[in-house]
């Protein structure tokens, strides 16, 4: 197993366990306060354009496959099932707060939300799912306060600032401060893979101002861009208050890495979907 990685970047840890692999931030899982990984394809038993592990109940894998993927993963990163909550998401900046009440929704229960790209907790072991194909995943961590976010950023996300409106409903439901906050950018499309037209840069140019352009995109002779999110949304993080020094991005593209990560740029919708998880230890932070 081959990673491609990117130059100076964080490098995210590759984890096994039992034939599951899945990617860990050093940053998180060196507090001892989460449960955490982004899955790869391998080590599950969907089949097909679904191999082999795939997540996600509507692009017509066979449920009980899916089922045991969750099972898989979650026996891989110590969590439980039953108390995992699901997004739904439709490329939003909504955000919900999630309390014991929630737990199983979207895979043991039914949820009673949709429009959800954006979780966020304090409850111990409740585990937040969000999941992907080249968008971006936000993990947050408030070690202070004791309280997690994960979000779903596409460029549309990206652009609505997805990461400073997950942080400001934190800093609302649990008194969370942007400079405390440990911030990790995941496993996601890269600039050189990311070619958009000119109204996404354009979007951009409006969102984050002409005198970020430079760092954003760039022009290319076929009037395409290249459009870089990880900066995007390091910027998103820094303007709202995070340190600099507590956001790590990833340096792994799922464009990339097609046989080991599904991307919607390789296979279109004829693919499985990728999953981030993220869970506060029940142990309060002891070593696992």
């Amino acid at each position: 197993m081959e990673w491609i990685r990117k130059t100076g970047r964080e490098k995210l840890e590759s984890k096994e366990k039992n034939g599951v692999v899945w990617l860990e931030f050093p940053a998180l899982s060196g507090t001892n306060m989460v449960h955490h990984g982004f899955s790869t394809r391998l080590g599950g038993v969907s089949e097909g354009k679904f191999a082999s592990m795939n997540f996600t109940f509507t692009r017509g894998d066979n449920p009980g496959h899916v089922m045991e993927n969750y099972r898989r993963i979650a026996d891989a990163l110590q969590v439980d099932t039953s108390r995992m909550v699901l997004s739904w998401q439709t490329h939003t900046t909504n955000i919900r707060a999630v309390t014991e009440k929630d737990a199983g929704k979207g895979i043991v229960r039914e949820r009673d939300y949709q429009d959800i790209d954006g979780l966020i907790t304090n409850v111990p072991g409740i585990t937040l799912v969000t999941f992907y194909a080249d968008c971006v995943p936000l993990y947050l961590l408030d070690p202070v306060h004791n309280a997690i976010g994960l979000s779903h950023s596409g460029w549309r996300g990206t652009v609505n600032r997805m990461g400073e409106k997950t942080l400001n409903a934190m800093a609302k439901e649990y008194g969370t401060r942007a400079g405390d906050v440990i911030a990790c950018i995941g496993p996601s499309i890269c600039q050189d893979c990311f070619e958009v037209g000119g109204e996404v840069a354009d979007a951009f140019a409006e969102a984050f101002g002409e005198s970020c352009q430079a760092q954003l995109y760039y022009r290319k002779d076929n009037g395409k861009y290249q459009l870089d999110l990880w900066r995007a949304n390091e910027m998103v993080f820094e303007e709202a208050g995070v340190p600099a020094a507590n956001i790590h991005t990833t340096d792994i593209c799922t464009h990339c890495n097609p046989g080991l990560l599904f991307s919607h740029r390789s296979a279109g919708t004829e693919r499985g979907n990728l999953a981030a998880f993220l869970c506060l230890s029940e142990e309060g932070g002891a070593e696992r």
